[in-house]
């Protein structure tokens, strides 16, 4: 069987490469090892599908702080409006939320995921599931197809490779495509776990006091061995039985993965501001007004409108204060290392959870072995790769997803290109 063009994967980068390469005259055939396409599109943004991010395109790239840049080109083929006016001429009206997240006013990812397929179908892409692909086959240097697990070998010039990362297993994201890259000489750079929940064996999360406590509006910083800030955060967070989870946590895996293998260390810093608009003598005059305004409470009571209850005796306990200790009694030095404490909260971490329980996975094929504007190989003609394959990776909010359909989309009509005798 003979195809212009041969799509690896039925993701949302798959998915719409195998559009763009048939609406470019090629004929296309998109198989998928699963039983059905768009298992990862259906159980994203909590099930309801954040399609894109509407931010301008330099604050979209710094949101992607895997390589973000590289994705100039593909943006200027297919970018962020562009998604938004794809799927609004499928008939899905799209709404904004915070932070520019794009998603359905159905608020239901099969919306988005059925019309894809359907978009797919529309456009005589031959779409074969349960089809494992066993390897992809080169020959003097170019693609000359792919040959399935049953054996069966199709033919094509084309190969876009859209088989994903190694995060979600469960929806198909295995890792395969690492392998068929290196076939052809691509070099794979080390792959780790990024937007994952972060892991701690600090006594009072071995001990589960603070487990389910969830925190709104703070500030959650990473911090190297030197005792400099990498990175900060501000938003949501978790505690967990075994570390720190939510938006802002998972922002900040990355630069934790990263920050440990620098040093060395088996641990790393996190440290929570609890007030991050408010400085650390705002905090120490503000507490110290409340417990004045009822002097003859205990701290512990007094402070309970002020922070999260569940953290007060610990708090209380790390600055040597009495929970029972009075307004008049107060040791102003112990009370300002409160104030500093509130302002940042210690918490060493060890790492993250596995690749496996990632949202998004980090690494991939090396960048620079392929051409920004058609995501084409370097190496092997007639090669492309697109999606969560790539050495990208971006924060959750519409972000890897904006990339994903990017670089599909550019693959997808450069793999066709070629395969018609253009560029």
């Amino acid at each position: 069987m003979n195809y212009d063009v041969i799509i690896i994967g039925g993701g949302p980068s798959g998915l719409m490469s195998a559009i763009a390469a048939s609406r470019h005259g090629a004929r296309t055939l998109l198989v998928d090892k699963g039983d059905k396409l768009g298992r990862k599109l259906g159980i994203s943004g909590g099930g309801r599908c954040n399609v894109t991010n509407a931010k301008d395109i330099d604050e979209l790239i710094k949101h992607i702080p895997g390589n973000g840049r590289f994705l100039h080109s593909s943006f200027a083929n297919f970018n962020n409006q562009d998604i938004i006016r794809f799927f609004e001429g499928l008939g899905i009206r799209l709404k904004e939320e915070d932070n520019g997240r794009m998603f359905p006013v159905s608020d239901k990812a099969k919306t988005v995921v059925d019309a894809l397929i359907a978009q797919v179908k529309k456009q005589n892409v031959e779409v074969w599931v349960k089809s494992p692909v066993d390897t992809v086959l080169y020959k003097d240097g170019a693609v000359s197809g792919i040959r399935l697990k049953s054996g069966q070998v199709c033919h094509s010039n084309c190969v876009v490779i859209a088989s994903g990362g190694k995060s979600v297993p469960q929806t198909g994201s295995t890792g395969d495509g690492y392998a068929w890259a290196e076939l052809a000489g691509h070099t794979v750079t080390e792959l780790f776990p990024t937007e994952v929940p972060l892991t701690s064996n600090e006594p009072f999360i071995q001990t589960k006091e603070l487990q389910g406590l969830s925190l709104r509006n703070v500030g959650l910083s990473v911090w190297n061995a030197k005792g400099k800030q990498i990175i900060e955060h501000s938003g949501d967070m978790l505690f967990t039985h075994f570390g720190l989870s939510g938006p802002i946590a998972l922002r900040c895996s990355q630069f934790v993965v990263k920050g440990l293998k620098q040093s060395g260390e088996k641990n790393i810093i996190v440290a929570i501001d609890l007030f991050p608009d408010k400085t650390k003598e705002e905090v120490y005059q503000e507490t110290l007004a409340i417990a004045g305004e009822e002097s003859k409470k205990a701290v512990k009571n007094v402070l309970k409108g002020y922070l999260p209850e569940r953290m007060i005796p610990l708090l209380l306990a790390k600055t040597d204060l009495d929970e029972q200790l009075t307004y008049d009694n107060l040791p102003k030095q112990k009370w300002m290392e409160l104030a500093a404490l509130i302002k940042h909260f210690p918490v060493r971490v060890y790492g993250t959870l596995s690749i496996e329980d990632a949202f998004v996975t980090g690494g991939g094929v090396n960048l620079k072995e392929l051409d920004p504007k058609t995501m084409g190989s370097k190496l092997t003609n007639g090669l492309y790769f697109c999606g969560e394959i790539l050495d990208i990776h971006g924060y959750t909010g519409g972000y890897n997803i904006t990339a994903a359909f990017s670089t599909g989309y550019t693959a997808g009509m450069s793999a066709a290109r070629y395969a018609g005798g253009g560029v």
